[in-house]
This record gives structure tokens, C-alpha cells and sequence, in this order.
């Protein structure tokens, strides 16, 4: 069956993978969608999509998922990468165990994906490809310390894979979003941000959106911040 638009979203059961599952829909794309609760497969079903339960951290589930998308509907367009959260703590008392699974949640999962849809999106003349991230990948927050390490390194692959593969018409662009409103957010660090609030997922997804849409034919290789000014370089 070919279809006229396809998006992997991983993590898309709920919060900022679902709310980019549901835009991208509305934007006219078949959702392929994975999450370790399994509910995925009911946003999916609700989407007209097809959904899978699964883990990032897993090859195999991650090979399935593309494995899917390609013999379903013939082609793969997008793919948001969305992941949960790796351990927090303090800095010297996170095991190396810890950081073992920081490291294939929120960055191997990624290089595992590339692997993977690179060909497909090669042989079908191109691509688009976001990363979510987080606003400490940059300027690294001692509240979350191996998001805020491994996601740094998630930046310098995302302007690697970016240039190698520009060629091909591949983009890959990452998302740093600050604090939203998937999870409860206290006074103090409310107040810590200049817009005064968290962000909705939907606006965190409107920004997937756009950067996996030919709007931005011509953004590729960036780090792009979505966080009501939380963070302070320019």
C-alpha cells in the first residue's frame, strides 16, 4: 500500500510524542507510532495510523517499527525521535549502570534509527528527521545530569548525520524544549522562566511540525530552542 506521507514518532503515547503523533496527522501524515506502555497503538488506532509496543532502547523493536512503516505504506518521510527521561541525581553518585541506559535512551537510540531509515529515505529521495532534546543539552543543568551530557552529544551527531547527509535531501534538526506542561511544574522554577509557564506539548509539536515540513527545505544541521527563554546564550 503506498501512502502520500509517513511519520515515525517514538515515546508517542502520551506528552510531546503524542501531541507531534496528532499534529503531524492533521498535517495529512499516516502516524507509525511506538511506546513502551503500549499506548501508542490506541493514538494510533485513534489517527489512522498503526502503533506498536516497544522500547527506543531495543534494536530489534526499533528495526520492527521501520520494518513496518516501509512494508505498510512504502516509504518513511519523518521521524521524531522522542525518548523519556534518563536517571538524575548527583553528579558522582549516578552508576555507571545509569549512564550505560542514559546513553542508549537518548543518544544510541538515535544513531540506531539513522541506520535505519537513511537507506529508505535515500532510495525515495529524501527525508526529514527531529530529535528531541532538552534546553540543558547546551547550557547543562545539574537537575538533570546525564540528559544534560548525553544530550550534548545528541547535538554534535545531529549537525554529523546533518551534513552527511544533506546530499541525499535528509534533514535532521533536533528540539530542545524547556519545562511543559506533561509534567508538573513548581513555583520556583515557573518563575525561572521569562514567559511565565511551561509549554503546552502542542507547541513543542508545532515546532516538530515545522521543521519536518518543506517550510523548512533548507534547515538542516540545528539545534533549535523551544523554551520560553529559559536559556540564557543567544
Amino acid at each position: 500500500m503506498e501512502s502520500e506521507r509517513v511519520a515515525i514518532v517514538t515515546a508517542a503515547g502520551r506528552g510531546i510524542g503524542e501531541a507531534c503523533a496528532r499534529r503531524l496527522a492533521d498535517d495529512g501524515y499516516t502516524p507509525v507510532l511506538l511506546s513502551k506502555s503500549g499506548a501508542a497503538v490506541d493514538v494510533a488506532e485513534d489517527l489512522g495510523g498503526v502503533g506498536f509496543e516497544g522500547s527506543v532502547t531495543d534494536p530489534d523493536d526499533l528495526a520492527a517499527l521501520v520494518e513496518a512503516a516501509e512494508e505498510r505504506y512504502g516509504r518513511i518521510d519523518a521521524v521524531v525521535n522522542n525518548t523519556g527521561h534518563p536517571a538524575t541525581g548527583d553528579l558522582l553518585d549516578i552508576s555507571d549502570n545509569e549512564w550505560h541506559d542514559g546513553l542508549d535512551l537518548v543518544l544510541l537510540n538515535v544513531v540506531r534509527m539513522a541506520r535505519l531509515v537513511t537507506p529508505v529515505m535515500r532510495e525515495q529521495g529524501g527525508g526529514a528527521i527531529v530529535n528531541i532534546s532538552t534546553f540543558s543539552a547546551f547550557e547543562p543543568s545539574a537537575q538533570f545530569p546525564v540528559s544534560s551530557v548525553l544530550r550534548a552529544g545528541l547535538g554534535s551527531f545531529t549537525k554529523l548525520y546533518a551534513d552527511q547527509h544533506a546530499g541525499d535531501d535528509i534533514r535532521m534538526n533536533a528540539v530542545l524544549p524547556g519545562f511543559t506542561d506533561s509534567y508538573e511544574v513548581d513555583d520556583e522554577t515557573r518563575a525561572e522562566i521569562p514567559m511565565g509557564r511551561p509549554a503546552a506539548t502542542e507547541e513543542i509539536a508545532d515546532a516538530v511540525a515545522y521543521l519536518v515540513s518543506p517550510d523548512a527545505s533548507y534547515v538542516t544541521g540545528q539545534n533549535l530552542r523551544v523554551d520560553g527563554g529559559l536559556t540564557e546564550s543567544v
